[in-house]
């Protein structure tokens, strides 16, 4: 589906090894949309490095190099927006481990699957900050558990604009918005809350340094009416297959304000031609998680089993090899969608086999395509591949 151009010789030579005419890797560097340099987002922060959603991941972020760092926001029981990946906070943070709110756990229903878990909205903010950050990545450095605060949304701000004046540029702020209906139906939700925040920060313009993320696309509909700040929908999945297809399945199958109005499309729908047409009447990005852009498939034997290319024992995404790009990027352009794409990050496992191991070359091959921005566990290895460093 790409354009069969040659890649540069300069591009391969940064690439580090050969591509083959036809190759996913084998095609000119597309300029962005707008023909400036792709951000670079802090993926929660530094999360790579540090315990996500902490101010101390934020502020690694910034100073690896990062353009933008992201804070996904959830409410407490007192309607004050805080950083966590999910509502549920026992993968990100001690909580499990604390008797005074052993009875907190509960089962709610999270966008339609039932979830056993200590939720946020269930917590005030002065019992919030009792808890402290772990890193929710077992093959990562766990050194930093046990001493980092959950911070507010005003808190990240602050940060944003400290770190601006102290190294005299200007970082963004890339909120999500998680969860909108599920806030929406627990009497918490977020929009207003995240608007009066801008409205204090004097980030109501499209120029300011902030771009508002989701899932869901009713919520993103509603803030278009209310703000000029940039909108950016987000497009998951659920899997890849061995053939490099993307798989869909509940809850990564749609947003899901789809599923409350019983809209029959799905994440796949909105990153077509014609779905990109409407995501523009309302967004000013789209972003797509990277298989949609250029995926890997496994390489299967006599038997039809996944083959262990690197002879490692373990089949994962060093066992894949790439497919040619998609038109994603191209269709997005075309209707003036900026293309931000995620997660990118360093650990070998999670490279396809093309990549040799090397996050440089991952990062390199997805610019090549010409998207706006990434998300990036690592920022300093997103920065400098981007820079050519």
């Amino acid at each position: 589906m790409m354009t069969k151009t040659l890649l540069s010789a300069g591009l391969v030579a940064c690439l580090g090894f050969a591509a083959a005419p036809g190759s996913a890797l084998a095609q000119a560097t597309t300029p962005t949309l707008s023909g400036q340099k792709p951000l670079i987002v802090g993926h929660r922060g530094a999360s790579g490095y540090r315990p996500e959603h902490t101010l101390e991941s934020y502020k690694l972020a910034i100073e690896l190099g990062a353009d933008f760092i992201e804070p996904d926001l959830v409410a407490t029981k007192d309607g004050v927006l805080i950083a966590r990946h999910e509502p549920v906070m026992s993968g990100t943070t001690d909580v499990a481990t604390r008797p005074e709110f052993a009875s907190r756990k509960t089962i709610r229903k999270l966008d339609g699957i039932e979830t056993n878990d200590w939720f946020a909205g269930d917590f005030t903010l002065a019992e919030i900050k009792t808890l402290r950050a772990k890193q929710a990545f077992a093959d990562r450095d766990q050194s930093h558990n046990g001493k980092y605060e959950i911070p507010t949304f005003d808190e990240i701000v602050a940060l944003a604009k400290s770190e601006s004046a102290r190294l005299g540029r200007t970082i963004g702020v890339y909120p999500e918005v998680k969860h909108s209906i599920f806030h929406a139906a627990i009497g918490l939700p977020i929009e207003e809350r995240l608007l009066d925040a801008l409205k204090r920060a004097g980030w109501t313009e499209k120029s300011s340094p902030v771009i508002i993320q989701s899932f869901e696309t009713a919520n993103l509909r509603y803030l278009r009416g209310k703000t000029q700040v940039r909108l950016s929908q987000l497009v998951d999945a659920d899997d890849v297959d061995k053939d490099g297809g993307i798989v869909l399945a509940a809850p990564f199958d749609k947003p899901y304000d789809f599923v409350v109005t019983g809209d029959k499309r799905t994440f796949k729908d909105l990153v077509t031609a014609e779905g990109m047409k409407e995501v523009a009447t309302y967004a000013d990005i789209i972003a797509p998680w990277k298989p949609y852009l250029m995926a890997g498939k496994q390489v299967l034997g006599d038997d039809g089993k996944p083959q262990d290319l690197n002879k490692d024992g373990a089949i994962d995404e060093r066992d894949r090899v790439l497919l040619p790009a998609t038109d994603v990027v191209k269709n997005a352009h075309a209707v003036g969608l900026l293309v931000h794409s995620w997660t990118f990050r360093s650990e070998p496992k999670r490279l396809a086999s093309d990549f040799k191991g090397d996050p440089a070359a991952e990062y390199k091959a997805y610019l090549a395509l010409g998207i706006d921005g990434l998300f990036s566990d690592f920022p300093d290895a997103a920065v400098k591949a981007r820079d050519g460093k």
